[in-house]
């Protein structure tokens, strides 16, 4: 049997590893923090972040990232801005690396592909994305999500068998582009629609929003060559619409503060979990005026992180000059 290996035992990875534990294959969790592999594997639980899971008994954890490296399929669910660091202490031989973050590295622009192929270049490359909250996963309840495959069919094959459960339910896509940017540029809309609900604007703004982010999103993700029915599945428009509509959300959550006025820097330090959008805000702000590619609410979140206050930054977006509805306006 192939063995499976996940990289980071946050929320998002351990509801990975508890799902494909839930038929009893063995899975090997990965953790930095030495005191959270002893919870694992003692108390079968993540107080710091998914306690409300029991976690089955053939999950095991371990703290030594070579170890974890041998798996032949390895599901990497670290923060966005940290995966090329911890790839690059993984070995590096033919295996399948399943890209679970959702982001894009500051400072370089790069994709979360183009950033594994660099660091682990005998590794063949798929991205994991799509409507996912981690305590739902966990619970088995039921999801579907977006496998993007690099090796296209002969490797959707190996991990469709390996990771689909009754319930977890993956999609085949060759558009690992698609799929990526589908998932980094919700996470800064998702901020964008938490603080239309921090500042009480209402149901009609917030549907508003999420119709024109969606029309950002379709048009930078066809100027970097993702394909638009990635885009309207579950790896765009479904995680668009889950992470913009509830406050389990880490993004919409970050948003909705700011909308009530507390300070980005406050916020930001004080936070456990990362909420990734406010990472891929400057860098999307860049690749999208590199591009040529008008993004008015990427933009606005991007003032808000910058400690613009949140009335005087929608008061700009609603005097904007009127347009047509189309994806290019």
């Amino acid at each position: 049997m192939t063995s499976i290996g996940v990289i980071g035992a946050g929320a998002w990875g351990t509801a990975l590893a508890q799902a494909l534990a839930s038929d009893g294959r063995e899975v090997l969790l990965w953790a930095r923090e030495p005191e959270l592999v002893e919870e694992i594997n003692s108390a079968r639980t993540n107080s710091l972040f998914l306690p409300a899971a029991r976690l089955a008994e053939t999950i095991r954890a371990t703290g030594d990232v070579a170890e974890a490296g041998e798996c032949q399929i390895l599901l990497i669910v670290t923060p966005a801005q940290h995966l090329g660091s911890v790839l690059s202490e993984l070995p590096d031989f033919p295996r399948d690396l399943v890209l679970c973050a959702k982001g894009i590295e500051a400072g370089s622009g790069r994709l979360m592909s183009e950033v594994a192929r660099r660091a682990a270049p005998q590794s063949e490359i798929a991205v994991l994305s799509g409507p996912t909250f981690a305590h739902e996963v966990a619970a088995g309840l039921p999801t579907a999500v977006t496998l993007a495959c690099g090796g296209k069919r002969a490797q959707w094959e190996r991990l469709s068998a390996a990771l689909a459960r009754p319930t977890f339910r993956p999609y085949y896509s060759e558009d690992v582009i698609g799929a990526e940017i589908g998932g980094a540029v919700k996470n800064v809309l998702a901020i964008a629609c938490g603080v239309v609900e921090g500042l009480g604007l209402g149901q009609n703004a917030r549907a508003a929003l999420i119709a024109r982010g969606y029309a950002e999103m379709m048009r930078f993700g066809e100027a970097l060559g993702a394909e638009r029915d990635t885009l309207a599945g579950l790896c765009g428009l479904g995680d668009l619409v889950l992470t913009c509509t509830s406050t389990s959300s880490r993004n919409f959550s970050l948003g909705k503060a700011l909308g009530e006025g507390l300070a980005p820097h406050e916020l930001m330090a004080d936070r456990r979990t990362v909420a990734e959008g406010a990472h891929t805000a400057p860098v999307l702000v860049e690749l999208a005026a590199r591009h040529g590619v008008t993004m008015p609410l990427t933009m606005a979140v991007y003032h808000l992180l910058q400690g613009s206050p949140a009335r005087e930054v929608v008061s700009n977006l609603l005097a904007r000059p009127l347009t047509s509805e189309g994806p290019a306006a």
